[in-house]
């Protein structure tokens, strides 16, 4: 069975409705979607599980608020990956849990 997986991005102009592509492999179907806050981050998570995403990663921007904000938005079933940064580059050396 194929592993469908999301990739979560913050960037400050980001609109999840159209910044979303999608890499198909032979073994996993991976959408890539950025969102410009936390609460637009939810709104994506949400989305990806009803279009039957089953594992979500998030980029190093979120912090550790964030990253709990998404695990409740979605089921149980669904795992919820973080890449770490201490201070993210993309957002000038601060964690998103300083910006939103």
């Amino acid at each position: 069975m194929k592993l469908k997986a999301a990739f979560i991005f913050l960037a400050p102009e980001a609109d999840f409705t159209k910044d979303m592509a999608t890499i198909n492999t032979a073994e996993v179907e991976l959408t890539t979607v950025g969102v410009k806050n936390y609460d637009d981050a939810v709104e994506a998570a949400k989305t990806l599980e009803k279009k039957g995403i089953t594992a979500i990663e998030l980029c190093g921007g979120f912090g550790i608020e964030g990253v709990a904000k998404i695990k409740q938005s979605v089921s149980n079933k669904i795992p919820v990956g973080v890449v770490r940064f201490d201070y993210h580059p993309g957002l000038n050396n601060q964690s998103g849990d300083n910006l939103f």
